[in-house]
């Protein structure tokens, strides 16, 4: 398998946790941020990650890369067995990706804005802060987000959420400073700061 990846990338991260997860081996292609000619040549758009099969076989969007691997490599599992638990994963990943990521994709929207509204930014942040309040509960009483097991939520929700705890120096991303920025702890949510830490020892390839 081949894999497009750029630095720091949240849902590089994703992938890079699930292969780490199913112990598959996977070459990497660094891509130059300010050029992914490469990137829109391979898989008709420019966002990564991108996944090559052994197969030739193309997939796009992280969500979409754990499902495949999930398909071609299905031990270890990322998803439950049972069909109503796995449909409620899938509904966790899609509030996710469509409902939670919201916020932080607006503020970023509002900060390219010449006159950005800070009012908006302010009610925005506030929810993304909120929202630790929501994983505290979900993370009551176990070690990972979706039971005792390590699961695709882990490695959707992770790489964002993270930032609530840990910071690269390394890493100019705005998207990620708006994180890091509103996701504060502020010495609370012991749960989701314990499971931060959790996941972030595991392998990633």
């Amino acid at each position: 398998m081949r894999a497009w990846r750029i630095p720091y990338s949240t849902n590089v991260e994703r992938v890079a946790l699930a292969l780490g997860h199913k112990g598959i081996e996977v070459e990497w292609v660094d891509v130059d941020p300010r050029d992914r000619s490469e990137v829109a040549r391979i898989s008709g758009q420019e966002l990564v990650p991108v996944l090559e099969d052994d197969d030739g076989r193309i997939v796009a969007d992280s969500t979409a890369i754990i499902r495949h691997l999930e398909e071609r490599v299905p031990s270890p599992p990322l998803f439950p067995r049972q069909p109503a638990r796995r449909a409620e994963l899938l509904v966790f990943l899609e509030w996710f990706d469509r409902t939670w990521k919201r916020p932080p994709n607006a503020i970023e929207g509002e900060y390219r804005r010449p006159a950005p509204d800070e009012a908006r930014i302010e009610r925005l942040g506030r929810a993304i802060q909120g929202s630790l309040a929501l994983f505290e509960e979900l993370l009551g009483g176990r070690d990972f987000l979706w039971g005792d097991a390590f699961s695709a939520a882990d490695c959707s929700a992770f790489p964002f959420l993270k930032y609530a705890v840990l910071w690269d120096e390394g890493d100019d991303e705005r998207f990620h400073r708006i994180l890091r920025d509103w996701l504060r702890p502020d010495g609370g949510y012991p749960a989701v700061r314990a499971w931060i830490e959790r996941v972030d020892v595991r392998p990633r390839a």
